[in-house]
């Protein structure tokens, strides 16, 4: 049986997509500086079993399925993003000292954001929809350090309930100069 080619639209094109021209998408805007992103990652449990009269061998059958949490890394600038959304999910201020019950924003901490993957001429090829996604982990700064010559990354951790590739993203033709 022969082998299916990589690539449909563009068959001459042997490389796999690079995985540095990406954006991440919430609330129907992009958000600016996103520098890193986790894998999106799926396990499913294993369950074990066998009947009485079996063999010594067990079966095994699909469990349970979770999704990993998903890290989002950008530089520390002014924009508040983040933390906006880290807030909703708690918010502790000196008002909420005395009133501790409203420390949660329970009707929009969840959201479902967009991962959209692009190829090096800038097209998009690949897209995620991520589901119920909420912020479980937020760093606004990271260890300072006077004698370090780094960049300041601030990032917010993801927990969400699954995800599917955007089928209607298709492989774009790819330009070329004349």
């Amino acid at each position: 049986m022969a082998a299916t080619a990589p690539f449909s639209v563009n068959a001459t094109r042997l490389d796999p997509y690079k995985g540095f021209r990406f954006r991440l998408k919430w609330d129907g805007v992009y958000i600016a500086g996103m520098s890193k992103a986790s894998a999106l990652k799926r396990t499913t449990e294993v369950v074990k079993f066998r009947d009485g009269g079996d063999e010594s061998t067990s079966r095994k059958s699909p469990g349970r399925t979770e999704y990993e949490a998903i890290t989002l890394e950008r530089g520390v600038t002014h924009d508040t993003t983040f933390e906006q959304w880290a807030n909703k999910v708690w918010n502790y201020t000196d008002a909420q000292a005395q009133m501790s019950e409203k420390e949660v924003s329970l009707k929009d901490f969840r959201k479902d954001i967009i991962l959209d993957v692009f190829n090096e001429a800038g097209q998009k090829v690949l897209s995620y929809q991520i589901f119920r996604c909420w912020v479980s982990e937020y760093q606004p700064l990271p260890e300072l350090d006077a004698n370090a010559n780094t960049i300041a990354i601030q990032h917010i951790k993801l927990e969400n309930e699954g995800w599917i590739r955007d089928l209607t993203v298709v492989e774009p033709q790819e330009p070329s100069f004349g």
